[in-house]
């Protein structure tokens, strides 16, 4: 059956079919326009685990979510189709997990991978382990790039990524990243870890053909980053929490303050997302949560005036999502998710047949 004869046999208005793909549709990865790559991978969490589960959390939860997007008519029709979660990635994230809070528990001790060769041992393998991680995760993305795909990234912690952006910069010339996120992420191998989700932005700004970082809602973050955003010329431009809320107390509106951060950002953006730069009412168990941040609608407002200036969001990725005990943090990215990547699509004029 093609493409279009399971669009004109397919009800949106039905129950979510938990036989077809995400969100009940009835695409595969080669009909859909978007293409999403789950990563289970959370090794170098430094507080609360659970992130390694979102993927399939998100995608079980997504049958819940209507169909009907208000600012994309027919929305649906794009397509959206998710890779099954790997198992392979997902037993080896398990198994370092255990190490990597063995070595977190040793060096919270005060030991040192100077003083102790067990810890050592660990941090050389999580680093290696790391590399391979990055390589799969960009030979994945270049398979869909090449297909003309959008490629979104489901992780995992925010350290997931970092092998998309490698894949774009081989794509493109030159792109920002916009990071809508509690921390600056900007931390130089946080605990010892050359990849820690603690040091994807660090380590993004490494890309030469990343041209810009533009930082959202960010509020938890040390000397060491503020001072290499003070010292980044302009690279990083970083609208804090506070900033923005104080210009809201003093009556500035959301449109004006996106405004000012679409006006940082040049034509071509990726979309880094980590769940905790929402108000940690909408993801409480997430890793690392962080009292502030933005409504649900507020980030997606956002987004979709990024979409309408023009400009083009290349792909995103949405991490952090831990489940918890309920399908609460699940539900918000799903639906978070749903609704990015159908504008996302639009501006990639990839738009419902």
């Amino acid at each position: 059956m093609s493409k279009q004869d399971k669009i004109n046999n397919f009800d949106p208005n039905a129950l979510g079919d938990a036989n077809n793909n995400i969100y009940g549709l009835p695409f595969t990865t080669d009909e859909a326009e978007v293409v999403i790559i789950p990563v289970p991978w959370e090794v170098t969490v430094s507080y609360r685990s659970g992130a390694a589960l979102g993927p399939q959390a998100i995608f079980d939860a997504s049958y819940q979510v209507d169909l009907f997007d208000p600012k994309i008519a027919d929305a649906w029709k794009i397509g959206i189709a998710m890779e099954p979660v790997s198992d392979d990635i997902a037993s080896k994230n398990e198994s370092l997990r255990r190490k990597s809070e063995a070595y977190l528990t040793l060096l919270e001790e005060g030991e040192s991978t100077e003083t102790n060769e067990k810890m050592n041992d660990i941090l050389t393998l999580i680093n290696a382990e790391s590399v391979k991680l990055n390589n799969w995760v960009k030979t994945k993305s270049l398979t869909y790039l090449d297909k003309n795909k959008i490629v979104a990234l489901l992780g995992g912690d925010h350290s997931t990524p970092l092998g998309l952006m490698q894949a774009l910069a081989e794509k493109n010339e030159s792109f920002a990243i916009l990071q809508i996120d509690a921390h600056a992420d900007l931390r130089d191998a946080f605990e010892g870890f050359d990849y820690s989700h603690a040091s994807i932005m660090y380590n993004a700004i490494k890309i030469p053909q990343v041209s810009k970082l533009v930082q959202v809602g960010i509020r938890d973050y040390c000397e060491f980053e503020f001072d290499l955003i003070k010292n980044s010329n302009g690279r990083i431009v970083t609208f804090f929490d506070r900033d923005i809320k104080n210009k809201q107390y003093d009556g500035a509106t959301w449109t004006s303050i996106c405004n000012e951060i679409i006006a940082q950002l040049p034509k071509d953006i990726y979309l880094s997302f980590d769940i905790d730069g929402l108000d940690p009412k909408l993801c409480p168990n997430t890793g690392t949560p962080v009292a502030g941040g933005f409504e649900f609608e507020q980030v997606l407002i956002l987004i979709e005036k990024i979409v309408d200036s023009g400009k083009r969001i290349i792909a995103f990725d949405i991490n952090e999502v831990a489940p918890g005990g309920d399908e609460w943090d699940a539900n918000v990215g799903a639906r978070l998710l749903y609704r990015i990547a159908n504008m996302v699509a639009k501006s990639n004029r990839k738009m419902p047949i």
